[in-house]
């Protein structure tokens, strides 16, 4: 298949590697840019937890280096891995997404163990922060990076000869729905499947476009429904 990703430049370099592998041909068109805040600090607290709902969220290196001992708990393996890479030594994936995480934390940490510190980007695709703050948790979210959307070059000639978008957030979603609105390509939705991370991802597209949604919101899951075409 001729497979369009929407991911940032660089997680789209990589996952195109694979897919290419698989033995499809890729065009790379990111709908964000990710940027890394300069001058993030951390406040000076004996955190019990580091949450992330990305990877990019610790994108920074040099505030996080005090936290690398601190437990940091993330959506999927994706940023479990990204954790990892980057030195922290206790790293759990729970959840799959905002939801879960926040399900995961209320059941397994305690609100009088200490303040929770959240990395994330200034626009979120849930509110992590929220649930937990109703909950009786003391939460400092620190934006660390920024998703700045920009504008595919040469989408509607890209979608006259692609047979289906990978799509992995929300926002991405609602992007790719205005893209497409943009450019009057509306047409194209009858023979584009959208392979959709998430159920929430899903339900950004219009209702008669067709989706078809990973099983569990990994890679993994995203390259099996692909295979399954």
């Amino acid at each position: 298949m001729r497979l369009i990703i929407t991911r940032p430049r660089e997680d789209a370099v990589p996952l195109a590697a694979k897919l290419e592998s698989l033995g499809h041909s890729v065009v790379i068109m990111p709908l964000m840019e990710i940027v890394p805040r300069a001058g993030v600090e951390i406040p000076n607290r004996a955190y019990q937890a580091v949450c992330i709902t990305s990877a990019n969220g610790i994108l920074n290196d040099a505030p996080l280096r005090p936290l690398i001992g601190t437990p940091l708990l993330c959506v999927g393996p994706q940023s479990a891995a990204a954790a990892k890479a980057k030195g922290f030594l206790n790293v759990t994936a729970q959840g799959g997404d905002v939801a879960g995480l926040s399900a995961f934390i209320m059941k397994n940490l305690k609100p009088s163990d200490g303040p929770i510190l959240y990395l994330s980007g200034a626009a979120t695709s849930g509110d992590l922060e929220g649930h937990l703050t109703r909950a009786g948790y003391d939460v400092d979210r620190v934006v660390s990076y920024d998703a700045v959307a920009t504008a595919p070059m040469e989408l509607k000639d890209a979608l006259r000869t692609s047979d289906g978008v990978l799509l992995y957030s929300p926002r991405t979603a609602a992007l790719w729905v205005g893209q497409v609105e943009k450019v009057d390509a509306q047409q194209h939705m009858s023979h584009i499947m959208h392979y959709c991370l998430s159920f929430a991802v899903a339900q950004r597209l219009p209702q008669s476009w067709r989706k078809c949604v990973a099983q569990s919101p990994d890679e993994m899951a995203m390259l099996a429904i692909l295979n399954h075409s």
